[in-house]
């Protein structure tokens, strides 16, 4: 079990879950420093999103224990800013992105008044995420990229201490992933945040993040990338052989011939670029 930092800002102690009657994470401990910048990896249902929604006090432990920030794991923490991996719904919508922001700060009101304080928390996030340009252009006037950093600075309104960022380079074009990758790595260094950044393969997150979790199996693996992405601790946690190929910079998770990060998520490229609305109130869609 690996021991508990004192500093903490996300810490699992002994945790399981279970998601509709299955195992999802078996007596997990882990412990996320503040400040962390943790790439967050695994094959599909190995619980990326579960463990995330358990952060949130949306599913509760089987087991053990969750503590954020030092304090006992509960719904609506305003510490946590979430963008969820279910973004669907927005496309179709006339909103504008001060409107999708401030829809962050106000719930689903769309449309209605806003304070001042309101109107001023909106437009930092804004700021923060380099998106003020997009403040009064509709959404479907806005490329995949430019939704995603608008729906970053939503995630942002309620000046969070963490953030939880799950699959945010879905169906983005590599220029667009690394400008994102870039601004949440700026966000961190500016705020001081710590982040959870799930994605389908490590290779665009090289270079940017501090270490790597790497679920599956019910298992977990926390610690640097040239320590958890090896053949014996991913053979370990797909339960399964696991070849690592290192080439030209770049990684590749390898079983039977297969590259495992890029062949079982290619049918996952559709998803939609929409969002729930942060973690007040959102629709909490049911991936793993």
């Amino acid at each position: 079990m690996q021991l508990l930092r004192a500093d903490a800002a996300l810490a699992f102690d002994r945790v399981s879950l279970q998601l509709g009657g299955r195992r999802v994470l078996e007596d997990v401990s882990l412990a996320i420093g503040t400040g962390e910048f943790i790439g967050l990896l695994g094959p599909n249902g190995a619980g990326k999103t579960t463990l995330m929604r358990a952060a949130l006090g949306l599913v509760r432990p089987a087991r053990g224990a969750i503590r954020v920030l030092g304090a006992p794991v509960g719904r609506g923490n305003p510490a946590i800013g979430y963008l969820p991996q279910s973004r669907s719904g927005l496309g179709d919508l006339r909103l504008n992105g001060r409107e999708v922001v401030t829809s962050a700060v106000d719930g689903h009101r769309w449309g209605l008044p806003v304070g001042r304080a309101r109107a001023r928390a909106a437009d930092r996030a804004l700021d923060l995420a380099g998106a003020q340009a997009l403040a009064d252009r509709p959404l479907g006037a806005m490329s995949g990229g430019e939704r995603q950093r608008l729906l970053i600075a939503q995630a942002l309104v309620g000046e969070p201490r963490i953030l939880l960022l799950d699959e945010p380079l879905i169906s983005l074009d590599l220029a667009h992933q690394k400008a994102t990758i870039e601004l949440v790595r700026r966000l961190r260094d500016e705020l001081k945040l710590t982040v959870l950044f799930s994605a389908h393969e490590v290779n665009p997150l090289i270079g940017a993040i501090d270490r790597v979790l790497y679920l599956g199996g019910g298992h977990a693996a926390l610690g640097p990338i040239e320590e958890v992405v090896t053949a014996p601790v991913l053979s370990r946690l797909y339960g399964m052989d696991i070849e690592v190929l290192r080439a030209g910079g770049r990684i590749f998770v390898m079983a039977g011939g297969y590259d495992m990060e890029h062949d079982e998520h290619r049918h996952d490229h559709g998803h939609a670029h929409g969002h729930d609305h942060s973690h007040h109130g959102h629709r909490h869609d049911a991936a793993l």
